[in-house]
């Protein structure tokens, strides 16, 4: 794959109230648009080598298409306090991006519950339904005491509100990830924005809605999500015809931590597309074994050697190495690789 390929492009689109929303694709073909979950940044979430990579395994083989909601990383901030006719708006105009034909949509955490509710609105325009994580009432994601210390602690301080989330949402990320996730959602928003939507998100309830969605759907749920009690799954797929439940293993909340690989085979057979030819994380094989032996200190020389390849082979895979995990730098690899490993060691998937 020349360098340079694993780059997204970015973009801007207006709400029809003119609220600016960024959004990145990859890849060509038919038309997959994500909704996230609580929060995100287009640019930080790019930066981190496990969600890059999910997002690329996601999108393979199709036009893979995300966006930061308002009031998050790249988009403008809220004209008004979220709500779930204003998460609609914003589909709607991510939806005129796409064209007329007909889309897949992937909703993943809080973007489960909009995305039922926007495919319940416009069933003419979703091809496939994909729900992670979500639920039916986010009233059931906890009970009512625990809710409102959540919303006082983020509000009160963001900092360690954050970390506290990133425990639950991602126990099964190493340690270096769960920095980095931490990292990521304070440079999503604001603490008034995530007490906004986190608050939105206990207040969504799409069990009206359910029945009038026509779209195929599938539903995959971790039978241990911490996050998102796999009730929520059970609801929605019980709720919407003929859905399709999947349970996998984990505790994980977000997709692009713990195993990853069963999460996307799912996902990708349901949309009619191919298994991705990379790992979870991106790399092929012999990529994997070239960042093993860069970790080790080898040269590109000794690499070669080792595996019975050219010097400027080695050289190539490197330089694929480091496009596909964001790296400028050879120790980078190596202190990626060395954490990779200590953490697979130790029980841990990141």
């Amino acid at each position: 794959m020349p360098r340079g390929t694993t780059r997204q492009r970015l973009g801007r689109v207006r709400t029809e109230d003119g609220v600016g929303l960024a959004y990145a694709e990859v890849g060509r073909g038919r038309a997959l648009l994500s909704v996230s979950g609580w929060l995100s940044h287009l640019e930080t979430g790019w930066s981190i080598p496990e969600e890059r990579a999910f997002q690329l395994a996601l999108g393979e083989g199709c036009r893979s298409v995300r966006y930061d909601r308002a009031g998050c990383g790249l988009s403008d901030p809220l004209p008004d306090p979220p709500s779930i006719d204003g998460e609609l708006r914003q589909l709607d105009a991510l939806a005129g991006l796409l064209g007329p034909e007909p889309f897949d949509l992937f909703g993943s955490s809080l973007g489960a519950p909009v995305a039922v509710a926007w495919a319940a609105e416009h069933p003419e325009r979703v091809r496939r339904l994909v729900l992670s994580g979500g639920w039916v009432r986010g009233g059931d994601l906890a009970p009512p005491d625990v809710r409102e210390h959540l919303l006082g602690l983020v509000g009160a301080h963001w900092g360690l509100g954050a970390d506290v989330l990133t425990d639950v949402f991602a126990p099964d990320a190493s340690a270096a990830l769960r920095a980095r996730v931490g990292r990521y959602q304070r440079d999503s928003s604001d603490a008034d924005t995530a007490v906004g939507l986190l608050a939105l998100g206990y207040r969504l309830d799409v069990s009206d809605v359910l029945g009038r969605v026509r779209a195929p759907t599938l539903v995959v749920h971790r039978e241990h999500d911490r996050a998102a009690p796999l009730s929520g799954g059970v609801a929605l797929a019980a709720g919407i015809l003929d859905a399709e439940l999947v349970v996998l293993p984990g505790r994980s909340h977000l997709p692009f931590v713990g195993d990853t690989a069963a999460l996307l085979a799912p996902i990708r057979r349901f949309l009619g597309l191919r298994a991705p030819v990379r790992d979870a994380l991106g790399l092929t094989s012999r990529q994997r074994e070239v960042a093993a032996l860069v970790g080790a200190g080898c040269t590109n020389r000794e690499i070669g050697l080792r595996l019975g390849i050219a010097e400027r082979s080695a050289e190539g895979h490197v330089e694929r190495i480091r496009d596909r995990l964001g790296f400028r730098t050879r120790s980078e690899i190596a202190a990626w690789y060395a954490a990779e490993t200590d953490s697979t060691a130790s029980g841990q998937v990141g």
